[in-house]
């Protein structure tokens, strides 16, 4: 017993994403170049709501939340697989495994709870554009990203604490780039079955009543748009809702493809291919559908890159 325990916490290996191929070193350094730029459009998106007061409503608030979200992702799961492959090195702790379990199920239960909470802020703006100070004071919208930040938090504690707490056997070789759930678990040798009814719950507490909630949201959305007379109403309301949805269904469908799966059609490199999806790809795509659909966003942008004053200069 005493010996399991002490291989319990032995380093895990990464199998990584790329091999040494000419075609992988191509994939790998496009990877790269698609990080930097999720990077530099989730801090400036940041950047920008805070430093134009013309974005200090509860809408943009709720984005620059987002975009932490998105930056945090990144940080918890490229770098550590970029390091491994340019050093050749595929170990990680058992430590820091625990804790890129923790930051990735946190930052991405945070971001499925505060995505359903945006849709109520979109709810609220279309169909009670009067009360929407009232209903969308700073205290709520407060209250909106602590209840995102705490309820993961706690989730992925949880989760992880168990997680971890099982005994490890085998080769403790794990078929990703990085500390996923699905991957992790396959090397537990223990009984997992009270477990793993508790993640499908928690499953869907996070990912199905969250799309529940949403649709609901924008059911009444289409209700009201449908009752406006004004052709130019229905535009604005379309082009304040359209960026949010956009957003949701390439979260909730990436989430969806990787986790809401059975077994036996999920394969090593679908798992892959999907956690960089949602783990890249959208944290990649969010700040460019809020900031090229959003024209306070582009004001913004385009005076702080100064081509305010360059086009008064006669």
């Amino acid at each position: 017993m005493r010996q399991n325990n002490q291989s319990s916490f032995a380093d895990f290996i990464l199998e990584g994403l790329f091999d040494d191929s000419l075609t992988h070193v191509f994939l790998f350094s496009l990877t790269m170049v698609v990080y930097v730029f999720a990077v530099s459009g989730n801090s400036l998106t940041i950047l920008l709501i805070f430093a134009d007061s013309r974005l200090h409503t509860p809408m943009y608030f709720l984005l620059s939340q987002l975009s932490l979200m998105d930056l945090m992702y990144l940080t918890t799961t490229i770098p550590k697989m970029a390091t491994n492959y340019l050093t050749g090195r595929k170990s990680i702790s058992f430590v820091g495994c625990a804790i890129q379990h923790f930051l990735y199920l946190c930052v991405g239960s945070a971001e499925c709870i505060l995505l359903t909470l945006m849709s109520y802020d979109r709810y609220v703006a279309i169909c009670h554009p009067l009360r929407y100070a009232v209903l969308m004071n700073r205290r709520v919208v407060l209250m909106m990203a602590t209840m995102s930040w705490l309820g993961a938090s706690t989730n992925a504690l949880i989760h992880t604490l168990i997680l971890m707490h099982f005994p490890f056997c085998g080769s403790r070789k794990i078929h990703h780039f990085y500390c996923e759930f699905p991957a992790v678990v396959k090397l537990v040798c223990g009984d997992i079955t009270v477990y793993e009814m508790t993640i499908y719950i928690s499953t869907i507490l996070l990912l199905l009543i969250p799309i529940l909630l949403v649709s609901t949201s924008y059911g009444f959305i289409l209700h009201s748009v449908i009752q406006m007379r004004s052709a130019g109403s229905k535009r604005n309301a379309f082009a304040t809702c359209s960026s949010h949805l956009m957003v949701v269904s390439l979260w909730f469908g990436a989430c969806i493809f990787s986790y809401m799966r059975p077994r036996s059609q999920r394969t090593q490199l679908q798992d892959k291919v999907g956690s960089l999806f949602y783990s890249i790809v959208t944290p990649t795509m969010n700040p460019l559908i809020y900031t090229l659909r959003n024209k306070d966003v582009a004001k913004a942008l385009k005076k702080v890159l100064g081509r305010d004053v360059i086009s008064l200069r006669p």
